[in-house]
């Protein structure tokens, strides 16, 4: 990885799966105390625990790269400098849209992982092969409560369509190909998005079938894109607004 250019596309990888997991985390944290279930209630905060640990792991990756300490890329950065896809920023909204965005992100992210725990930077592989099981806990869930909703009672179908006809343009927006996307195939660091959402698509078709629900079209022309670029919604200004506040107290605190 001594190479310029091969440098600034690992670091522009790295940094939009950190953010996503960052980002989501921080999300399903605001399911603490109100889940429609003391299960749920759990189970959120467990797994928003998780992500939040796993953006840990990779922001030190990326400070081994040379860029800042895991905090302050955390915490001190804007809007505009976060490289997360627009669909985990967006607000928790009703619990079956949390849901939703639940199972179609953590397909990707434990898709994503798996493919990595074979990349030819070592480093990246190693955080992924220990990452991955607690992503299949996370995908074993998801897929759980998508059936049960997804098959129990004409207005939980309902609601879950809804949150699924929503969500889904958002989704492919994790997909969104980076312009380093060639260096990194090149170097043998990751397959490329496109590949990535295909299996994704096929995964996530798998368990729509066992329910009522009906997959949108995937329409790529919809796709809510510019995340991995800066351009995000606003909700996410505020949301980090309110991550910083107890860092920008007590610089010191740790995570």
């Amino acid at each position: 990885m001594d190479r310029a250019g091969g440098n600034i596309a690992l670091k522009e990888f790295l940094y939009k799966i950190a953010d996503d997991l960052l980002i989501l985390g921080h999300r399903n944290s605001e399911w603490t105390g109100i889940g429609p279930l003391l299960e749920e209630d759990i189970a959120f905060s467990s797994m928003a625990q998780d992500k939040i640990g796993q953006s840990l792991a990779l922001y030190q990756l990326l400070h081994e790269l040379g860029e800042e300490d895991p905090d302050k890329v955390a915490f001190m950065r804007k809007a505009g400098e976060f490289r997360n896809c627009q669909l985990v920023e967006l607000p928790i909204a009703e619990y079956e849209f949390s849901l939703v965005r639940h199972f179609l992100f953590d397909h990707s992210i434990f898709l994503r992982f798996q493919e990595l725990s074979n990349s030819s930077y070592h480093p990246l592989a190693m955080v992924a092969k220990k990452l991955v099981g607690e992503l299949r806990y996370h995908v074993l869930h998801a897929n759980t409560f998508t059936k049960k909703l997804g098959t129990a009672t004409e207005e939980s179908i309902r609601r879950m369509q809804a949150a699924l006809d929503e969500a889904i343009p958002y989704s492919l927006g994790i997909f969104e190909p980076s312009p380093y996307e060639q260096e990194l195939i090149d170097m043998g660091i990751f397959s490329g998005e496109r590949l990535l959402c295909q299996t994704w698509e096929q995964e996530v078709m798998n368990i729509i079938r066992q329910t009522s629900l009906k997959m949108p079209d995937i329409d790529r022309d919809q796709a809510k894109t510019g995340g991995r670029s800066g351009i995000h919604t606003e909700y996410l200004q505020l949301l980090l607004d309110e991550m910083s506040e107890v860092f920008k107290l007590d610089p010191g605190a740790e995570w």
